[in-house]
């Protein structure tokens, strides 16, 4: 019995000093997470969100039963959802959406029978949708799409083949133009974000692997420039803990010159939170993400804050929203 207990004593301080460490690691990370108001639409993932002026835009997505074309205006100020005009398009999961200036635009996706490749223009200001040219490109799901300046791109994606061109959408002249394809692997579920005028593409899945390169597109030269990879793939220190950067289907914002990245799935679901620095082409891990682990969420940044909403976790679909502050002390309570 003696020897029974001094060895359960010492089990029990082994797994104290773990999770000790383990407490000790996340509150070295910086970034908080904070709960926001829940998504007021049925629970979903794989929905699309755009942000035009203060407001952010979610809708469409899929909710374990079927494809969805509700839209959704949430108001971060008030912490409140308005429900706007439907999505008057087949109803649908895996699109593409983006805003350019004043506008709202949600392209591509698939219906649950067809990959699709039609493109709607969405205005705030009338709660009016208009049917726009369609996409330049192959229809597709799991693209990845971004606004810069008084352009829209779509990008990327699967129409029973892994793809990696790019396509310019221009508003005034309604017409797309096929631009200079990614120079690195195809993909789909990449995710990209934007920083000073330029996009920043990486992560995503090419034949059952995930990728590893990591891309930034400037639209004024109309130029790809490969940065350092999201792996530990050079001799150097830099990358030695770049372990759990790779994974699809997660979310990729820019707040204050910073990029994020953020939930996803590689080998399992993903909460590890990447902060990429493209003054230095550094990536530096910051606080996990705090609620249910989740691929297909989405993102959107309305007056210099992050948030994330919907996703999925198994065979949930979720509808929880959390606000990202990335220079704030973890804090476990909230």
């Amino acid at each position: 019995m003696k020897r029974k207990s001094g060895f359960v004593f010492s089990l029990v301080i082994a797994c104290s000093l773990f999770l000790s460490c383990e407490s000790s690691d996340d509150e070295d990370l910086v970034g908080n997470w904070t709960k926001s108001s829940d998504f007021e639409g049925v629970a979903r993932n794989e929905a699309v969100s755009f942000v035009v002026g203060d407001f952010a835009y979610v809708g469409t997505g899929y909710n374990g039963k079927k494809q969805l074309s509700d839209f959704w205006k949430y108001d971060s100020d008030n912490k409140y959802w308005t429900q706007v005009a439907d999505f008057p398009g087949k109803a649908r999961y895996s699109a593409v959406a983006f805003g350019v200036e004043t506008k709202g635009y949600v392209g591509t996706g698939y219906d649950g029978d067809n990959y699709l490749k039609d493109f709607w223009e969405y205005d705030p200001a009338t709660n009016i949708w208009t049917e726009k040219a369609e996409f330049g490109g192959s229809a597709r799901y799991g693209a990845a799409g971004f606004g810069i300046d008084s352009k829209g791109y779509i990008g990327t994606g699967y129409d029973d083949n892994y793809l990696k061109d790019l396509w310019e959408y221009d508003p005034t002249t309604d017409a797309w133009t096929q631009k200079v394809s990614l120079g690195g692997s195809k993909r789909r579920e990449a995710s990209v974000f934007v920083i000073s005028g330029k996009a920043y593409m990486c992560a995503g899945i090419n034949n059952g692997s995930l990728v590893t390169d990591f891309w930034q597109y400037d639209p004024q030269s109309g130029a790809w420039t490969e940065l350092r990879k999201i792996t530990n793939y050079s001799d150097d220190s830099y990358d030695d803990e770049y372990t759990t950067i790779t994974r699809s289907n997660a979310v990729g914002f820019a707040l204050n010159g910073k990029g994020y990245l953020a939930l996803g799935s590689s080998s399992s679901l993903v909460s590890a939170v990447w902060e990429y620095n493209p003054v230095s082409d550094i990536w530096e891990q910051k606080s996990a993400f705090e609620g249910t682990t989740r691929d297909g969420a989405v993102s959107f940044v309305i007056k210099d804050r992050s948030f994330i909403t919907t996703g999925r976790s198994g065979g949930y679909q979720l509808d929880d929203t959390w606000e990202f502050k990335p220079d704030e002390t973890y804090d476990d309570k909230n």
